[in-house]
């Protein structure tokens, strides 16, 4: 996989829209309800200079991608609901490289990271197995960065793609390393 690879920060690609349909939802909840599990095992024997290695250069390290993922997906657990809850609601965006400079990254096990998303990912599944085609397709969000409305089935896309994004981030390192 990592030889065909153009650039690293991509290595599934960068995201595409599907159009909705039972078979995508299927797919992108499953990749949901495995990501905590597959962050888990593919992080479990990695010891302290391992989680500090960066997964390619210029980018973070495995510490603070495991702790991106957690802060990026309890947000988005946030716009799920702000956008069931809330007529098109302008949601709150965040400096996430900042974010991974603060604290808590450096200090905090991954083992608490991985532990939240386990609960979290609980919590957003059974939300998302609640919502309706017509709330998939019809409840959005306002993003300000983007200036755009997002669908939930967007968002659902989005967050489905950024597991399997850095869960390959972890295991083409792995890979390359021969960990």
């Amino acid at each position: 996989m990592s030889a065909t690879i153009t650039d690293a920060r991509y290595p599934i690609g960068k995201y595409e829209p599907q159009p909705y349909s039972e078979e995508v939802k299927t797919k992108w909840k499953r990749d949901l309800q495995f990501l905590p599990t597959d962050i888990e095992l593919a992080i479990q024997t990695f010891d302290e200079h391992q989680l500090d290695t960066p997964y390619r250069e210029g980018g973070w390290t495995i510490k603070q991608l495991v702790h991106h993922i957690a802060d990026s997906h309890m947000n988005a657990y946030i716009r799920f609901k702000l956008a069931l809850t809330e007529d098109n609601p302008t949601i709150k965006t965040y400096e996430e490289a900042d974010w991974a400079q603060l604290p808590d990254t450096f200090s905090v096990p991954v083992n608490v990271s991985v532990t939240l998303l386990h609960a979290l990912h609980r919590r957003w599944l059974a939300l998302i197995y609640g919502i309706t085609e017509e709330q998939f397709l019809n409840r959005t969000i306002l993003h300000p960065g983007h200036q755009k409305q997002i669908a939930v089935w967007d968002l659902l896309g989005m967050y489905a793609w950024h597991s399997r994004h850095h869960l390959a981030h972890i295991t083409t390192l792995k890979e390359q390393k021969g960990w």
